[in-house]
Formats: structure tokens, sequence, C-alpha cells
């Protein structure tokens, strides 16, 4: 794969320009804010993936060393200037999305996404705890940046009800990658949880985090935002969860880390399949 095209990590990116589509379907509308909504967060994120590969180059020497930055596919300053690119364009996205709806929300909320990935990657992703509240926070925004690019009061409320959903459990599953890479991140002089009181706690503090969303699932449906088919769905997402909570709590390892991690984004897939198909059925 071209290292210009993988250092994105376009599954990443994509599955955040999702956010938007799933918003459009609940809306059953599409326009060309929204088009330019989807474009977006596909820039914000990737330029968040770039920017964070450039900042974590000495802990990817460890933890992912065949990463674009630091195999030397991809040089330091070419990824940089890389990553500011796509924050450029994202920003473009936003003013253009606020110029036609006459809304400046959509683009107040992309110059936010632009700073708080820029301070994650500098500086908030070593931080404890804040880090991973950061990531989760970006993720849920996306739900809330595509119900303000509509801007109808139902919509809006739902998109929030979303990226609170979304909130927590990227939250919870960041709590679990930091669990997995504590050998490279020692070894940068990094200070997440783990590594400050150990593995234990903050698995027992994921566990919590998706239990709750795993609480709040049925809720979407209850409410009638979602129809039945949306119940059905979200009962494999939520077997996933509580599979992937299983997992953590018998063990803190970094291949149990890795595997509960992966059912999380799986989890997290499906619950957004969930989404989509729930808004007609």
């Amino acid at each position: 794969m071209n290292p210009y095209i993988e250092i994105l990590r376009p599954g990443n990116a994509v599955m955040g320009a999702i956010t938007i589509i799933l918003i459009a379907l609940i809306d059953r509308s599409i326009s060309i804010p929204l088009v330019l909504a989807m474009l977006a967060v596909f820039f914000e994120t990737a330029a968040g993936n770039v920017i964070n590969d450039y900042f974590d180059y000495n802990i990817d020497l460890v933890n992912k060393p065949e990463r674009p930055i630091p195999s030397g596919r991809i040089s330091l300053k070419a990824g940089r200037n890389y990553a500011y690119l796509l924050f450029l364009l994202g920003t473009i996205c936003g003013f253009l999305i606020s110029y036609l709806t006459n809304n400046w929300i959509p683009f107040l909320i992309v110059i936010i996404a632009d700073i708080i990935l820029y301070l994650y990657a500098y500086k908030l992703k070593t931080t404890p705890l804040i880090g991973n509240l950061a990531v989760g926070f970006m993720t849920g925004f996306g739900f809330v940046f595509g119900g303000f690019t509509i801007n109808n009061p139902t919509i809006v409320t739902t998109s929030i009800f979303l990226g609170f959903f979304a909130f927590v459990m990227t939250t919870a599953r960041e709590i679990i990658k930091d669990i997995e890479d504590v050998e490279g991140d020692k070894k940068d002089g990094a200070r997440t949880l783990p590594i400050l009181i150990g593995k234990k706690t903050p698995a027992i503090l994921a566990i919590i985090l998706i239990i709750i969303d795993c609480i709040l699932c049925p809720l979407l449906y209850y409410y009638h935002i979602f129809g039945i088919l949306y119940l059905i769905v979200i009962a494999i997402a939520v077997i996933l969860f509580i599979y992937s909570a299983i997992l953590i709590f018998k063990s803190q390892e970094e291949a149990v880390a890795h595997k509960s991690s992966k059912y999380l984004k799986i989890g997290m897939l499906i619950a957004f399949l969930a989404f989509a198909l729930g808004s007609f059925l």
C-alpha cells in the first residue's frame, strides 16, 4: 500500500465519515453540506492519525515499527506537512458548510477539532485519562457535527445521544489500548493510567464504561428513535461488548488487551450498522 494512504489509516477515517452518513440516514436526507461534512470528518480524522504518528515516532519504533514514519517510508517533515494539509482541507470543508447553511456552528466544531486533535497528539496523549477522553470526545463529536450540519432540533438531540454513546465506548477502547501499549509507552516516558496505577484499575474503569453503553443501547428503541431491527442488530454488538469486558477483566496481558480492543471495534461497527438499519425499520 502507498505509505501516504496507509498513514491515513483509511479504515478509521472512513469510519469517522460514516457518522455523518448515519445522521443523514436518520434524517433521510442528502445535501451538499452533508457531503462536505463527510469529507470534513474524513480529512480531520486522517489529519489526527498522521499528526499522531508524527509525534509518536519514538513510541511507534517500539510498538509499531512497520508504520510509514518509523519504517522510514515517510520522513518526519513530510509526515508533519501532510498532516497540516489534511487539517487545512477539513477546515475549508467546515467553512463551506457554514457558508452554505448560514450556520457557523459546524465551522466552529471543525476549529475545535483541529485544536483538540493537535493537542492530543502533542501533549494530551501522554496525560493520564485526559488523552483517552479526548479521543472519545472527538469520536462523539462526529455525530454532533452531522446533527448541526442538518440543524434540525430533533436530529441535533439524536446526534448528541449517539455522540455520547460513541464517546463512552471509544474512551473504554482507548483505555484498553493503553493497557496493550504499556511497554512501548514506558520506554517513551508516557504517563498513561496503566503505567501510573497498574493495569487492573484501568481495566475495571473500561468495563464500567462498556456496561454504561450496554445499558444505554435499548433506550434508542424505547424512545422510538430506532425501530425493532435496531434492537435485533444492537444485541449482537452488546454481546461483543460484554465478551470484550470479560476478556479484559480476566487478563490484562498485551495479547488479551489487543483482542479485547478488536472486539470492541467490531462491536462499534455493528452498532453503527444497527443505527443505520434502525432508522428504516
